[in-house]
């Protein structure tokens, strides 16, 4: 996206704001990716939770890899896309429908997940609101999407302070958990006992644990999905941020790894591994409390990066024609509404469903993205291999080991926890294909008929006819009449009558009146008064004919007024455009008194 003055960059971001509004579901990741891993290494005992360290390590790795991976994403593809545009590129439509359909369920899980885990935090401070978390999570739910519909500017702004309180704050417990050999004395928690010799640790467990914290990588890749929400030169501020992302993030992880390991934290039912490291370093004081609420409020402001990157990703889908065009559509603020309100009400079912219990959502958690993940890096091998630019072949080796971690990454997500509710992943991915599939075959049966991309014919003039909907004679009346008339001189004015004596008086009215327009006046035997029109449009005399319905309605200058107005023009068109062949216009007439 090119910016054409002030006005245009006014709606965009920067290198740093970028952080809070795509990138918070990485970040905010240290709350639960440490916390995923322990709960597999410890069913081997607690001699193994110190292997959390190496798999950290190679966790790390993966994200520097992934890191200069989308870099090259955003500098190859700047208009965005991320991997859905990779795949559409390097690997073909199959691929490209694939990486589309798995983005999409992975951004609202993390919608999802991201407002439950920042609730379920705030219950375990609070627990007196624990009956009320689904209805505490839809709040936030409708105030992200507020925000959003605002534009994501505003939401960059608005989430600056609390995320810089975050990154601060976890920076502060691990460098004081650092100048300790011991916890603080008022911490608050039971080290685990770690035996001199640790446990042996399969490697299968070892797998498990690193596709685990893989949880943790969520949100790498939504930078380059939406990198023109960046001022110009939005692909070099778009690769800042990325670098900035992944140094923020690979540091945490690794300091808050070290400090499980120096104070022996394991998992707790009562209390989040973040909870007990935070209580280790700095104790249970203020800046344990600042630390705690600044946790609860980034899980849950996290959900932004979705509502950042999906809206783009759709506006992609509908210009290939696999969703519905209308999320192509964006509003006088520079946002995709369509996409952020579908968003909101998908996530909105998904935490009824699930009573905004977050480990109900955990198992369908990453797979998704991690499909996109090594799918992009696969495309990017065979972008190199088909551009051969400078030292192309480092680029494709840095691109294929990423590919294979994140593929075996995937594999074991796949595995691991099919029957713990990835099932349902696995079948709504494939379903989501299909409903792309059966989207993009009617574009192309309706471009086909309507012979888009050929030459048409020279257009002819037809008979036509314009049938004008009326009910009492006034001024709305007058209005529809000449602008039918504008249009044409063969006019005909119908109007529904369900009494007599009503029929009788509008007759009489409209010959006292004069306007040179022709009334048929039709009988309702019933209280529909789409049957008779329907029958009067299908009578001999019209078959040959080009009518056009033309409905005045009535235009309130307040929205409110509406719900006061009848729907009758509104029904009359539904069923004229369902059940017959003419042309229908809904005409307003704008009321200048309320």
């Amino acid at each position: 996206m090119t910016t054409g003055g002030e006005d245009s960059g006014r709606g965009q971001i920067t290198s740093i704001e970028g952080i809070p509004a795509l990138s918070l579901d990485a970040i905010s990741s240290v709350a639960y990716g440490p916390e995923a891993m322990l709960a597999v290494l410890a069913t081997a005992g607690a001699g193994a939770l110190a292997k959390i360290e190496p798999i950290t390590i190679a966790i790390v790795v993966l994200l520097v890899i992934l890191v200069f991976s989308y870099r090259q994403v955003i500098e190859a593809f700047p208009e965005g896309g991320g991997c859905y545009a990779v795949s559409k590129a390097h690997l073909g439509a199959r691929a490209s429908h694939l990486a589309g359909a798995s983005l999409v369920v992975d951004y609202v899980l993390t919608v999802a997940v991201s407002i439950s885990a920042g609730v379920a935090a705030l219950v375990s401070a609070f627990p007196t609101l624990s009956p009320d978390s689904l209805v505490i999570s839809l709040g936030i739910l409708v105030f992200l999407t507020a925000l959003n519909l605002r534009g994501i500017a505003t939401s960059a702004r608005t989430f600056l302070l609390p995320t810089a309180v975050f990154i601060a704050g976890i920076y502060v417990v691990i460098f004081a958990g650092l100048s300790r050999s011991h916890p603080a004395a008022n911490a608050g928690i039971h080290p685990a006992f770690v035996p001199k010799a640790a446990a042996a640790v399969g490697i299968l467990l070892l797998l498990k644990a690193f596709a685990a914290g893989c949880s943790a990588l969520t949100g790498v890749e939504a930078i380059a999905n939406d990198v023109p929400a960046f001022r110009a030169p939005s692909a070099r501020r778009a690769m800042r941020t990325e670098v900035i992302l992944g140094g923020v993030l690979g540091t945490m992880l690794l300091g808050l790894a070290f400090l499980t390991v120096r104070f022996h934290i394991g998992p707790e039912g009562n209390q989040t591994v973040l909870s007990q490291i935070t209580g280790a370093s700095v104790g249970r004081g203020a800046v344990y409390y600042v630390v705690d609420l600044s946790t609860t409020v980034i899980l849950a402001l996290a959900a932004n990066t979705s509502f950042g990157g999906l809206p783009v990703l759709a506006s992609l889908l509908a210009r290939d024609n696999l969703v519905p065009h209308v999320f192509g559509l964006r509003a006088d603020r520079p946002v995709y509404r369509y996409g952020v309100v579908t968003l909101a009400v998908l996530a909105g079912v998904l935490l009824i469903a699930v009573n905004a219990n977050t480990s109900s959502l955990i198992p369908l958690y990453a797979i998704g993205v991690f499909t996109g993940f090594t799918l992009s890096q696969t495309g990017l091998v065979r972008h190199w291999i088909r551009q051969r630019p400078p030292r192309w072949w480092a680029r494709a080796a840095l691109n294929g080991t990423g590919a294979a971690m994140t593929a075996v990454a995937t594999v074991i997500f796949l595995v691991t926890k099919f029957t713990g509710g990835a099932w349902v992943v696995v079948i709504a991915i494939p379903g989501m294909i299909l409903l792309f599939s059966r989207i993009a075959k009617y574009y192309d049966d309706v471009g086909a008929e309507l012979g888009l991309g050929s030459t048409p014919g020279i257009p002819q003039v037809h008979d036509s006819l314009i049938v004008v909907m009326v009910v009492a004679v006034s001024r709305m009346t007058e209005s529809a009449l000449g602008t039918a008339l504008s249009l044409g001189h063969d006019v005909v004015a119908v109007s529904v009558q369900l009494e007599e004596e009503r029929a009788a008086a509008l007759q009489s009215d409209w010959d006292r009146w004069g306007p040179g327009v022709p009334l048929v006046v039709l009988h309702a035997s019933s209280r529909s008064i789409a049957t008779p029109v329907l029958s009067y449009l299908g009578s001999p005399e019209m078959r040959d004919r080009d009518v056009m319905v033309m409905i005045p309605e009535v235009e309130p200058r307040k929205w409110r007024h509406r719900l006061l107005q009848n729907q009758r023009g509104a029904i009359l068109a539904d069923v004229l455009r369902r059940r017959s062949t003419v042309d229908v216009a809904r005409v307003p007439y704008h009321l200048t008194k309320d």
